[in-house]
């Protein structure tokens, strides 16, 4: 890959804080390979005072020149040296393109314009390798040398020499080699910003800690540079350092620098950081500036969701939201933490068919995320549509790497109730297939634990749907609900348990009264007392009750 740095202005800049907002910043972006920014930023400015616009077109035509876009680089260099005919850059900048266009005569001739104008300039000198090595590093390698070779015996203490070799090692990536020459151009210069830059982003990935370290020891010098703030944000967030990342991006939006969207990376942060109040009102205050600000919409929305405060606010604000998804779903895209928080607002506001239908969009977009599956299925309990309920959780289990014990008895129940509804509609033939996924998923949350009362409990539950006539009701259960009962007593804490623990001794109660076993019934009618002791209509019942 190319070096796409060049060496520092050699004339002389007053340096002007980031307030100030010139062509400063822009090539502090520029000299740390991020051209994009660069360019933002260098166009945002070039018409302030302040900017020197012979620096500004130099380095526009750079990243022309970088983009292939070789006339429109030269319009910015022969901007810039109408803006400033004795500023060396330009001239050298122009040599750079003669060499991209294989005329290498004038290439010579603009680098010797260039250093006519700057007498002895180690800085310039490396500009000129760098043309070279940007235009073949290979054919020109011989040009790249004896230019570094001059710098150095012009001024063996000039940064530039040290970062466009820490560039040739990054480019063979050699990286540890690289960081050394950094370090050497930052101890030669403490202001040379794209040292400690291009320094920690060798790091940031793999050890954000010694990017850190670097990003804060550039900001104790430049306090203002606003590419520092953002990387030494940027390194906190790739540390997953969110709360810190979030401090550091409070300071860096401040800067006038900054760019519109690390707004929004600044609300995300926020938010993952749970600083809600703050992430909030940020928001809105985006949304204020800009009402069609999406990013800015949703989080004012997702931190609002965890302020008690705002619990009145939140289904109208979940409507705007949605109705700008809705509006345009290919540009104002969802995460899923979006259809779960409006889906579970709708929920609250009893307005459960609208959260399906958002669930089931959810579903759609993003059908390998499991937890869709499973709140839909909950949504649908709402709506007191237990088939759908089933089948929906169905997929959840399937979509889960490792479902376990809860999910298989949950799927059960969802089935049970889903037999149920069937049988109550008639429908037979349904009710059976739900009623024997009940019984398949007791046996795998049997698998899991064998010695829970539940799988047991609805067994029992199942026979009853069974059962055709009063007799077989009273008998249907009793083998499934006594082991029940049996695995109940031995559990550490059977009073959580306590309306499944109340159906299993009523059931058997009654069962051993049927069989004039009044003393097994009263024991299991008193058990029934033990999770409902306030009855006393039943246990005046029990009482009375005659061996």
């Amino acid at each position: 890959m190319k070096i796409r740095t060049l060496f520092a202005a050699s004339l002389a800049v007053v340096a002007m804080g980031a307030s100030a907002q010139t062509h400063q910043e822009g090539a502090e972006y520029y000299k740390a390979d991020q051209l994009d920014n660069a360019k933002e930023l260098l166009l945002r400015n070039l018409n302030n005072a302040g900017t020197d616009k012979a620096i500004a077109n130099y380095y526009l035509g750079l990243i022309a020149s970088d983009e292939n876009k070789l006339d429109e680089a030269q319009k910015y260099f022969e901007a810039g040296i109408e803006a400033n005919p004795n500023y060396a850059n330009n001239y050298i900048g122009l040599g750079g393109l003669a060499l991209k266009k294989g005329d290498k005569k004038t290439a010579g001739e603009q680098f010797k314009k260039g250093e006519s104008l700057v007498k002895k300039d180690a800085a310039a000198e490396i500009a000129i390798a760098r043309a070279y090595y940007d235009a073949d590093p290979v054919g020109y390698a011989k040009e790249i040398e004896g230019k570094v070779a001059k710098a150095r015996k012009i001024n063996l203490q000039s940064p530039a020499i040290y970062i466009f070799e820490g560039d040739q090692e990054k480019d063979m990536k050699n990286w540890g080699g690289a960081a050394g020459k950094y370090e050497m151009a930052k101890s030669y210069d403490a202001n040379a910003t794209e040292a400690y830059v291009k320094y920690a982003n060798l790091y940031t990935q793999v050890n954000p800690q010694y990017a850190i370290t670097m990003l804060k020891e550039l900001l104790s010098v430049n306090p203002t540079s606003a590419l520092g703030q953002r990387e030494l944000a940027n390194a906190y967030y790739n540390k997953k350092d969110y709360a810190d990342a979030a401090r550091e991006y409070g300071v860096y939006v401040k800067n006038p620098n900054h760019f519109k969207q690390d707004e929004d990376r600044y609300a995300f942060l926020l938010f993952y950081s749970q600083d809600y109040k703050k992430g909030y009102d940020y928001a809105t205050q985006l949304l204020a500036s800009n009402p069609g600000n999406f990013t800015a919409r949703r989080y004012q929305f997702m931190n609002a969701a965890n302020l008690p405060e705002m619990a009145d606010k939140l289904v109208p604000m979940a409507e705007e939201l949605l109705a700008a998804h809705n509006a345009n779903p290919d540009k104002n895209k969802f995460a899923a933490i979006d259809f779960i928080l409006i889906a579970e607002e709708f929920v609250k506001a009893k307005r459960a068919d609208e959260a399906i239908t958002v669930l089931q969009e959810a579903i759609k977009e993003m059908p390998e995320n499991a937890n869709f599956n499973k709140q839909l299925a909950m949504t649908y309990v709402e709506t007191e549509n237990f088939s759908g309920a089933s089948d929906t959780f169905e997929g959840f289990i399937a979509k889960s790497e490792n479902p376990g014990y809860n999910d298989y008895i949950q799927q059960a129940i969802f089935s049970f109730y889903a037999g149920v509804e069937n049988k109550q509609k008639a429908d037979q033939a349904k009710a059976d297939t739900y009623f024997n996924k009940a019984k398949a998923n007791v046996e795998k949350a049997q698998a899991e634990i064998p010695d829970n009362y539940k799988p047991k409990k609805i067994l029992g539950d199942i026979a009853l749907q069974y059962a055709t006539n009063d007799d077989e009701v009273k008998t249907a259960a009793f083998p499934m609900y006594s082991e029940a009962a049996e695995l109940l007593e031995k559990s550490s804490d059977p009073s959580r348990y306590k309306s499944d623990a109340k159906t299993i001794y009523n059931y058997l109660g009654n069962y051993y009264l049927d069989h004039k076993d009044v003393a097994k019934a009263k024991e299991n009618f008193n058990k029934y007392l033990q999770y409902d002791p306030e009855n006393e209509g039943y246990r005046k019942f029990v009482e009375g009750l005659k061996e």
